[in-house]
């Protein structure tokens, strides 16, 4: 015990489930197993708050937490009966593992170290004592290279090369297959590697081992690669990572010990099912990095069945107690079993939803439980392109199914190249040997990963499902040539950038890029989202704006649509003439008929989208865009204009061209996001807005003609910053509507509303809301100029900097700045609110889709969020989670 009230370390026996923020999920779990009587390796664990302690002070540890490390190591050596570095002779040494345990599952992000306290003086006692010196002296080499990579940052590639190079000249391919004596050698070889790349010998004392272990895990919490992964999982930086220490077990102690990993049901497609695999005479180092492929873990049963039959009664205990799929890592040593973690184990989107779904069925779970089992992130992975089963084409080779779904890309060969041309919007597709955790910033960005060795439970694997990046690993007979650039499969030479596609349901590889198809909905998919339906408050709408993108939209469960942008409509290349023609027009005359001419285009457009949507309600946003977007640019008309001058172009064409020059610089705007848009451009045209309020009430006349039954409409006045301005334009819309109404002798009801997407209008919300019937936040320009940049400028420039420096905790654009633009959403609902009590509040930019910045909007009781089609069954999944979160369930 040091510090203030601070327990730094706890033996397992005083730890439960209930202690993860203190000690790791991996501590706690070991510490709620050794409660439960599960075969545990005992130990003891270094809480999360001595590395936080210790990150906050630049890696000095707090006072008194070596001294407390002692006295846990002392407890522990009384309760086995041995003794770290051996008694005074070497005999009864007591080796250990130190690993790290994050708070929040980070597969593979943390590093470890086995085999700790085996040296010269206790080598030959381990050896002896196991009856199995080989076992002794492969245990020796193994915690030289981790010692060497882990702590003392020796380049891996330095061991492994020699590793490599001592099969190559004993004609072996596995290292199970050297000698014992070829184990001394590479003892010898790695001392001799250690001392050439430090310049020193690695240190020898076991205690001074363990302390340089345990720091080593403190410092890869805040390792490049941990953020990374920490960043694309929300896991906040904060929470730093718990150390245990245990004694070791081991799986390469013979024929009768091996090490694996197993899941209590599919994690790729959530089946009730033996999953998992094992690698005989191993360590579990072996099986995570992929270095061996291991064997399917039935076949477990026929090598060690007294522990295989252990393993699975043990996998249901745990899967029936935590009430969740399980990922185990186990060993066995000597045909005794052990368990080295428990924890709920990463799925893909189709496996969460199976799961979840079963266990409502199995009455294990209640629906609201089963619904905080599933991201609503995840849902995207569902709604990805599959490839398409008729495309006729073989396979030039396949591997492991490890993650689901399509990928198509360019072929690269490391993190680097994946990560910049990744993050640049090119498809690749990575292709390594195996990953490891400092591949993370290229999986992220990369389309899929294809690895020639590891399994179903490898890093790579394991990362790719979580993230839902389709996976292909252990394609064993694929060949890759790093300095040359090239992959080779059969007689197929691929160089980097040539196209390839995977298929991680099946493991297969194809050497082209084939069609993709669109994603299939099951009936998981349709029961929990329905789930959800029955749980969330919030309605979910879809920005749409053609009839396509509404179907789509209602297909996956849009209650209407909350932003029809109808400037998309403006942008085909038939409508376009028509339009410039609107705006270039120099009389009144000239501009109503090009107006004429558009008018049918508009109506036509939103006869689609009423019939997609008939019975629920439609947003239409009147014309928003800056003019610059319909006009030439005006470089461009310039050396048009030059070129024609100096090529004594004609003259008929050339006197046209330096007219819409003119015309041009006329309407030329420094800043056009910020000059004449939205309702600007409706108050010195009404005849604009005038024009689209005719189409919209024609269309919905029309489509109620034809089918009995219309869309909702409400007309939205965009770019608001005065009560006047909205009050103006109000008055132009309820003049045409009316006068539409008179003249087809019908009767529609229309509501007229705005969106708030200026700080003023958030501030003066209740003046605003005398002239509205409903408020859209359009939370895309509210942060641009609540915060004062420019999306695309900040996005390619600083932002990136901004949050990998942890300036800002995100990209405003993506999660939506709680304190800042949150901040102008609240005051806009409440000022509202205040005028109108009933006033209907919703939210159009892209954070609607956004599962945090969903959960503000629940907590600021909003009554809608709009997204884009493919993310509406994320946003009602959000929904739902944002009202258990606020019951506190």
């Amino acid at each position: 015990m040091t510090g203030e009230s601070v327990q730094y370390l706890y033996d397992m026996s005083e730890g439960d489930a209930s202690m993860r923020p203190l000690l790791g999920g991996k501590g706690a779990n070991l510490a709620e197993m050794k409660r439960l009587g599960i075969p545990v390796p005992d130990g003891f664990t270094v809480s999360t708050a001595a590395c936080i302690a210790t990150t906050a002070s630049g890696g000095e540890w707090p006072a008194g937490l070596w001294e407390d490390i002692l006295d846990s190591l002392t407890r522990l050596e009384e309760r086995t009966g041995r003794t770290l570095g051996g008694d005074q002779d070497g005999a009864n040494p007591l080796l250990l593992s130190v690993r790290s345990g994050a708070v929040v599952s980070m597969p593979g992000m943390m590093d470890t170290i086995l085999n700790l306290g085996v040296g010269d003086d206790t080598v030959e006692a381990l050896g002896a004592e196991a009856d199995n010196p080989r076992f002794a002296w492969d245990s020796y080499r193994r915690f030289l290279q981790m010692y060497g990579e882990v702590v003392e940052g020796v380049a891996p590639h330095a061991y492994e090369d020699e590793l490599t190079a001592l099969k190559a000249r004993r004609g072996v391919e596995q290292d199970t297959e050297l000698s014992t004596e070829d184990l001394q050698e590479l003892v010898r070889t790695f001392k001799d590697v250690s001392r050439r790349e430090l310049g020193r010998d690695l240190p020898t004392d076991p205690r001074e081992q363990l302390r340089g272990a345990i720091d080593a895990v403190f410092g890869s919490w805040d390792t490049p690669r941990a953020r990374v992964y920490r960043r694309a999982n929300g896991i906040p930086d904060d929470l730093g990572t718990a150390v245990n220490v245990m004694q070791m077990v081991f799986g390469n102690r013979g024929d009768t010990s091996a090490t694996g990993v197993c899941f209590t049901r599919n994690p790729s497609t959530g089946v009730s099912e033996l999953y998992g695999e094992f690698l005989v005479n191993a360590q579990g180092e072996d099986v995570v990095a992929g270095i061996r492929t291991p064997r399917p873990l039935a076949q477990m049963e026929e090598v060690l069945p007294e522990a295989y039959t252990q393993l699975v009664r043990t996998m249901a205990d745990l899967e029936s107690h935590y009430k969740d799929m399980q990922d185990i890592e186990f060993t066995v040593e000597d045909g005794t079993l052990y368990l080295l973690q428990t924890r709920s184990g990463k799925r893909t989107a189709a496996a969460a939803l199976r799961i979840a779904r079963d266990m409502v069925t199995e009455e294990v779970l209640t629906r609201e439980e089963a619904l905080q089992r599933v991201e609503p992130a995840q849902l995207d992975q569902l709604l990805h392109p599959a490839i398409d089963p008729e495309h006729g084409r073989s396979p030039v080779t396949k591997g492991l199914p490890a993650s689901p779904g399509a990928a198509v890309g360019e072929v690269v060969f490391d993190a680097d190249t994946a990560a910049e041309r990744g993050g640049a919007g090119e498809a690749v597709v990575l292709v390594r040997y195996e990953t490891t955790p400092d591949d993370i910033h290229g999986v992220i960005v990369a389309q899929g990963v294809l690895t020639a060795h590891g399994g179903m439970t490898s890093h790579a694997a394991v990362v790719a499902r979580g993230m839902g990046r389709p996976c292909v690993a252990g394609a064993s007979k694929i060949r890759i040539d790093v300095p040359g650039r090239t992959l080779t499969i059969g007689d197929r030479v691929f160089a980097e950038g040539d196209m390839i596609t995977l298929d991680g349901s099946t493991g297969e590889v194809y050497g082209e890029a084939l069609e993709l198809i669109p994603p299939q909905i099951n009936e998981d998919f349709q029961a929990i989202t329905a789930w959800a339906d029955d749980v969330r408050r919030m309605g979910v709408r879809a920005n749409a704006d053609t009839g396509e993108d509404a179907a789509k939209a209602r297909e996956l469960g849009a209650e209407g649509i909350g932003l029809c942008r109808t400037e998309h409509m403006f942008m085909a290349a038939d409508r376009l003439p028509a339009v410039r023609r609107m705006i270039l027009a120099e009389s009144e005359d000239e501009r109503a008929q090009a107006l004429a001419t558009i008018l049918p285009m508009q109506q036509e457009d939103f006869e689609e989208i009423f019939t997609a949507m008939a019975g629920l309600p439609v947003t239409v946003r009147l014309l928003d865009p800056p003019l610059h977007e319909f006009l030439p640019d005006l470089v461009e008309q310039s050396l048009l204009v030059q070129r024609l001058e100096l090529t004594d172009g004609d003259a008929q064409e050339l006197s046209a061209a330096r007219r819409l020059l003119g015309q041009v610089k006329r309407l030329h705007e420094q800043n056009p996001m910020l000059g004449t848009r939205g309702c600007r451009l409706g108050m010195l045209y009404p005849e604009i807005p005038e024009m689209q309020t005719r189409a919209i009430v024609r269309a919905a006349l029309a489509v109620r003609e034809e089918h009995g039954q219309t869309a909702g409409v409400e007309i939205m006045i965009p770019l608001v910053a005065y009560a006047s301005e909205l009050k103006a334009q109000r008055a132009v819309v309820e003049r045409t509507v009316a006068d539409e109404l008179a003249t087809a002798g019908a009767e529609l009801e229309v509501t007229i509303g705005t969106m708030i997407e200026l700080p003023r209008a958030a501030i003066v919300a209740d003046q605003i809301a005398e002239h509205a019937d409903f408020f859209s936040f359009g939370t895309n320009d509210l942060t641009q100029t609540g915060v004062g940049i420019s999306r695309d400028d900040a996005e390619q420039g600083f932002l990136s900097t901004y949050v990998a420096d942890e300036v800002i905790p995100g990209n405003p654009f993506e999660s939506i700045d709680r304190d800042g633009v949150g901040g102008l959403v609240q005051i806009g609902a409440e000022r509202g609110r205040s005028v109108r009590p009933d006033l209907k509040l919703g939210v159009c930019g892209e954070h609607g889709g956004d599962p945090a910045s969903i959960g503000l909007f629940e907590e600021l009781g909003l009554t809608y969020v709009s997204c884009s089609p493919y993310r509406v069954p994320i946003a009602r999944f959000a929904a739902a989670r944002a009202v258990l979160a606020q019951r506190g369930t």
